[in-house]
C-alpha cells in the first residue's frame, strides 16, 4: 500500500467528522466570543427609489461600515437598541421633505434587534442616529 492510499481512510474519517460537527453551535460560540452585536443596516429613499446597506459588527471596526468604531460606541451607549441612540442634537437640518427609511436587523449580546423608522430626510436620520447610519 502506498503512502497516498493509506491516508485516504484517515481523510475520509476527518471529512465525516466535519460533516457531523454541530455548525450552528460552533458559529454561535465564535460570534459570541468575537462580538457584542452585528447588524445589517439599510437606508432607502421614498417609494424604494434607492437603497444602500452595510454590515456592522461590534466592537468595531467590523463589517464594512465606514465609521464602525464610532457606530459601535453609539450602539453600546444605547444598549444595542437603535431607538435609544443619542444622535447629534447640535446638527441643524432643513425642513426638506425627502423621506428615508432606516432599518437595523441583527442582534446585540444574542438578543434579536429589528428596528425600522422613517425620517423626513437624510439629514434628520443622521441627526437622530449619529454615526450608525452614516454610510
Amino acid at each position: 500500500m502506498s503512502p497516498r492510499t493509506s491516508t485516504l481512510p484517515a481523510a475520509a474519517a476527518a471529512a465525516a467528522a466535519l460533516l457531523t460537527w454541530p455548525l450552528g453551535q460552533a458559529h454561535a460560540t465564535d460570534r459570541e466570543d468575537a462580538s457584542d452585536g452585528q447588524y445589517l443596516l439599510t437606508i432607502s429613499g421614498a417609494h424604494g427609489t434607492w437603497i444602500r446597506g452595510v454590515r456592522l459588527v461590534c466592537p468595531g471596526p467590523g463589517g464594512r461600515h465606514p465609521h464602525a468604531a464610532e457606530a459601535c460606541e453609539s450602539l453600546a451607549l444605547a444598549g444595542g437598541q437603535p431607538e435609544a441612540l443619542l444622535g447629534d442634537a447640535e446638527q441643524v437640518c432643513t425642513r426638506e421633505e425627502d423621506p428615508v427609511e432606516a432599518t437595523a436587523r441583527g442582534d446585540w449580546h444574542g438578543l434579536p434587534v429589528a428596528w425600522r423608522r422613517t425620517f423626513p430626510n437624510l439629514c434628520a436620520l443622521e441627526a437622530a442616529t449619529g454615526p450608525v447610519f452614516r454610510f
